[in-house]
């Protein structure tokens, strides 16, 4: 129990750790959390009928780039990016607050990257996107959610790209080298 309690101060994805260290001791192996169901996940692909434009796709390579900068130090795991300023980042509050917070009118157009912070075990811990996340970017006026391959649960799949069609909202899902040429070749799927 100690372990635990000097771990929680540390937040929660060392809680985890400590947790998975704990049972890897008594030869308990922790794996991936969809390992048993994949089609939690996304693989990469934009999953709407709306996709981004060159002007989004470089917003999102500088939000990525930002987000990899910020969540190697701390618990940001979203931002939301606008005309190449990072106008919002998610505190320890969540995603849910973040959105709430943005002002819909000013801010209306920016894009949601939401990624698994850099040093996060993703055995026990995966971001969770899903219809509620989908009515606070509508709510917030967002154009679209960027999510890493794989690495981000989505739950109501079905569901959320209905809504994202019919709300005219971009599901893209990114993988590293997919990004570089979007940017640099002004490819869009």
């Amino acid at each position: 129990m100690p372990r635990i309690v000097k771990a929680s101060k540390l937040g929660d994805a060392a809680i985890l750790k400590e947790l998975i260290k704990i049972l890897a001791e008594n030869r308990i192996k922790v794996i991936k959390s969809n390992f048993f169901n994949p089609e939690l996940t996304l693989s990469k692909g934009n999953f709407s009928k709306t996709k981004p434009n060159r002007s989004d796709l470089a917003n999102i390579k500088k939000g990525i780039k930002t987000l990899n900068n910020l969540n190697a130090h701390n618990h940001v795991q979203g931002l939301v990016i606008k005309e190449n300023v990072i106008i919002k980042k998610e505190t320890s509050k969540g995603t849910k607050k973040m959105l709430q917070s943005i002002n819909k009118t000013k801010d209306s157009g920016g894009i949601l990257i939401k990624f698994p912070k850099r040093k996060q075990d993703l055995r026990a811990d995966l971001p969770t996107i899903g219809l509620d996340t989908l009515k606070d970017c509508k709510r917030a006026n967002l154009k679209g959610i960027i999510l890493k391959s794989n690495q981000n649960i989505f739950m109501d799949k079905n569901k959320c790209i209905t809504f994202a069609n019919k709300n005219k909202i971009f599901i893209n899902i990114i993988w590293k080298k997919y990004l570089y040429l979007q940017v640099n070749h002004q490819e869009i799927n």
